[in-house]
C-alpha cells in the first residue's frame, strides 16, 4: 500500500507540475469555455427562457453547468495527451518497469489530471452567484462532488484513449469526434424534454447527461426544471462511470507496453 501511495503521489505531482509550467495550455483549457459561455450565452439569452416567475432562467444560467463541464472536459481529458509524450521521451518505459502496481500509475494520472481539472474549474464554479444562481454551501459541497466525477471519469477515458496512440494529432482528433458530440448531448445546450426519440435515446445513455443534470440540481432554483433525471440516478451513474473507467484504464495497462 506505501509502494502504491508513493508512486500515485509522485505521479500526481509531475503532472501538476507539469501543467501550470505550460501556460499555453492553461489558457487553452480554460478561456474556450468561458468565451463560448459568454458568447453564446451573451447572444441567445433574450431569446431563451426555462421557468417561469422568480425560477425562471436566462440563458446565461442555464449554459452556466454545461459550460463547468466543458472547463472538466478540456483541461482533464487533453492532461492526459502527457502519456503520449511519456513514451516519446522514454520516462513511460522506466515507470513500467518500477516494482509497482500499475493501478498507481493509473491513479497518479487520473487524480493529477482530475486536480488540474478542479483548479482549472473551482474559480468558475465559485462566479455562480454573480450571475443570479445558487451556491450556498451545501450546494457547493455536492457541485464538487459531481465535478471531481466528471474530472475524474473524463480522464480516464482520455488515458484509455492516450494509452494506444502514439500520435498527439491523432489523440486531439478522437477526442474531439468523440467527447464534443457528448458533450452537445448532454443537455448542456438545451433541455433535455421533448426532444426527438432517437436524440432523447442517445441522450438518456450519455453519461455526461447525468453530470449536467447533477450541477442543474444544485445550483437552478427549485423547481426550474421539473423534468431532471432523478438526483439520485444522477449520482448512481456518476459512480458507475468512475468505477469503470478505472477498471478500464487499469485494464489497458495490464496489456503491456507497445
Amino acid at each position: 500500500m506505501n509502494r502504491i501511495l508513493l508512486a500515485s503521489l509522485s505521479m500526481w505531482r509531475r503532472e501538476v507540475v507539469r501543467f501550470y509550467r505550460d501556460r499555453s495550455r492553461v489558457i487553452g483549457g480554460l478561456v474556450p469555455p468561458i468565451m463560448f459561455w459568454f458568447f453564446i450565452g451573451s447572444g441567445l439569452s433574450g431569446s431563451f427562457s426555462v421557468g417561469d416567475g422568480p425560477s425562471a432562467l436566462n440563458y446565461r444560467q442555464y449554459f452556466f453547468p454545461g459550460t463547468l463541464v466543458l472547463i472538466f472536459l478540456f483541461t482533464a481529458v487533453f492532461s492526459t495527451i502527457s502519456i503520449i509524450e511519456d513514451r516519446k521521451e522514454g520516462f513511460l518505459q522506466s515507470v513500467l518497469v518500477a516494482p509497482v502496481p500499475r493501478i498507481a500509475i493509473v491513479l497518479g494520472k487520473l487524480f493529477g489530471s482530475a486536480s488540474l481539472a478542479f483548479l482549472q474549474g473551482v474559480p468558475f464554479l465559485l462566479a455562480a452567484p454573480f450571475i443570479g444562481l445558487n451556491l450556498h454551501a451545501g450546494s457547493f459541497l455536492v457541485s464538487l462532488l459531481v465535478l471531481f466525477g466528471v474530472a475524474f471519469s473524463l480522464a480516464g477515458v482520455g488515458f484509455v484513449i492516450a494509452w494506444q496512440l502514439d500520435s498527439t494529432q491523432g489523440f486531439h482528433a478522437i477526442m474531439n469526434m468523440g467527447l464534443i458530440p457528448l458533450w452537445l448531448m448532454s443537455g448542456a445546450l438545451f433541455p433535455i424534454h421533448n426532444l426527438p426519440g432517437w436524440l432523447a435515446a442517445v441522450v438518456s445513455v450519455n453519461p455526461l447527461t447525468y453530470c449536467v443534470a447533477a450541477l442543474q440540481y444544485e445550483l437552478f432554483p427549485a423547481g426550474s426544471m421539473p423534468n431532471l433525471p432523478p438526483m439520485w440516478l444522477c449520482l448512481s451513474a456518476i459512480a458507475g462511470f468512475c468505477a469503470m473507467m478505472l477498471g478500464v484504464a487499469v485494464l489497458v495497462t495490464q496489456r503491456g507496453e507497445k
